[in-house]
């Protein structure tokens, strides 16, 4: 293998379901009370820095937020997995194909970066039968800090292949300006998708080295990506 292809998840591969409810329920049970989060922009943040700005906004201390952390997770978890066969995640167009050609690929190995955390992450994915593409990733519960999640991965993809995969051979895939802007810190390629909300003209600003319009087209895509 020499080429590592690392996915965001929510506007990437997946759109809709039950995450963001699940996340404010539980916050409310955690806590008793949570900022303005239907005014709050969530795209491209990690799951702990999603929470921290909601709380922080309506004054609890970073030490009481961190103490509640754990039992956070698990009921946004027992929550999302309760949920998501009433209000299922949709496979955005192309994308079980692309990844189907991508895996048959011996030059390519697979793998995540996303602001989820780890288990929210393989519910959605599970969801819409994806889970079985992905083995490394970095995620929103390895760090609050979406930039140092590529860096995650890369670690996590020489423990299982054992291959110290070059910059220029890594590609964070994502539909936000945050997913290019990891990419950028890491040093890897970027390619944005507009599939999300964010347009061609956003991505590009944020440093895009290629934007597509979607994964429709997947035998294209799926050689662009590869190459």
């Amino acid at each position: 293998m020499t080429k590592l292809i690392l996915f965001d998840i929510d506007g990437t591969l997946i759109t809709g379901g039950p995450a963001k409810e699940s996340f404010e329920v539980a916050m409310l049970d955690t806590y008793g009370r949570l900022g303005d989060a239907k005014n709050y922009d969530f795209s491209g943040k990690t799951d702990p820095k999603i929470a921290r700005d909601l709380l922080r906004e309506v004054g609890f201390p970073d030490s009481v937020i961190e103490t509640g952390f754990s039992d956070l997770w698990d009921r946004y978890v027992e929550g999302l997995e309760a949920r998501i066969s009433g209000n299922p995640t949709i496979l955005l167009p192309g994308i079980e194909q692309l990844l189907a050609n991508l895996a048959a690929n011996q030059n390519v190995a697979l793998g995540l970066v996303t602001g989820n955390i780890f288990r929210g992450a393989q519910i959605k994915l599970r969801s819409v039968g994806l889970d079985g593409y992905f083995s490394i990733g970095g995620y929103g519960s390895d760090s609050e800090d979406r930039n140092l999640l590529p860096s995650v991965a890369l670690t996590r993809a020489y423990k299982k292949w054992g291959i110290h995969f070059v910059k220029e051979s890594v590609v964070i895939v994502g539909d936000t300006p945050r997913d290019i802007f990891c990419g950028k810190a890491e040093g890897v390629q970027t390619v944005g998708v507009t599939t999300g909300k964010f347009g061609r003209k956003d991505l590009e600003k944020a440093g895009a080295d290629l934007v597509l319009d979607d994964f429709s087209q997947v035998d294209e895509v799926a050689n662009i990506l590869a190459r």
